[in-house]
């Protein structure tokens, strides 16, 4: 039986991306495509999937409602969530709207293709690096505040507050008394480090680990 997998992301070019390695399989089906969670709703009664492959962040309705809603209106739907970030909370809101499996965007296909089967199954699936936070989160002890192995520095974490809020490299250089040039450094490290690519996902990032408060949508 063939597995119908509809895919959710606001990123076109991740979606095609994803669509490639999908119609390889002789035992899943791409059934359609939506960019945020709304079209995702409207679309399910016409594409009838079986799990639908969804990012967490994404403009007018982010994964995490959307995941709440479909489960209400088709509770047989398997979620899995496929997303850039691994914070324990997001993580745990997700799998309490209904996600049956999470994976790290960084995982590869190989891991997304294992994902899919196994929820299909009726299996829940997380990834190595998301099933060390749900442990540590049942055994009750403090998920690690590293990323991939790496915890950002004091000026580190100023600039990234900084970028945040909107100011440009050279400004930031100015309000920490340092070169535009180092700016830059610090900016590619921290990318590195929470392999994150643009400064709309940094943003997001200071927001949940609380270094600003300003609201742009969540991932």
């Amino acid at each position: 039986m063939s597995i119908r997998v509809m895919l959710v992301d606001d990123h076109k070019i991740l979606r095609d991306a994803l669509k490639t390695v999908l119609e390889r399989e002789d035992d899943i089906t791409f059934v359609g495509e939506a960019s945020n969670g709304v079209e995702a709703l409207k679309s399910i009664n016409e594409t009838q999937p079986d799990v639908v492959v969804m990012d967490i962040g994404m403009p007018e309705m982010g994964g995490i409602q959307t995941a709440i809603e479909m489960q209400a209106m088709s509770p047989e739907i398997k979620i899995l969530a496929l997303s850039t970030f691994f914070d324990r909370r997001i993580v745990l809101q997700m799998l309490g709207a209904g996600a049956s499996g999470y994976i790290v965007k960084s995982a590869g296909s190989e891991e997304l293709l294992r994902g899919i089967r196994a929820v299909f199954a009726g299996r829940t699936y997380l990834c190595p690096d998301v099933s060390q936070i749900v442990v540590e989160s049942v055994r009750g002890t403090k998920p690690s505040e590293k990323v991939n192995g790496d915890r950002l520095g004091r000026r580190e974490n100023e600039v990234l507050k900084l970028l945040a809020e909107g100011l440009t490299s050279p400004d930031i250089g100015a309000r920490l008394h340092i070169a535009t040039s180092t700016v830059e450094v610090h900016r590619r490290n921290i990318m590195r480090k929470l392999d994150l690519h643009s400064i709309a996902e940094l943003t997001k990032y200071a927001i949940r680990k609380g270094l600003t408060e300003v609201d742009p949508i969540l991932n």
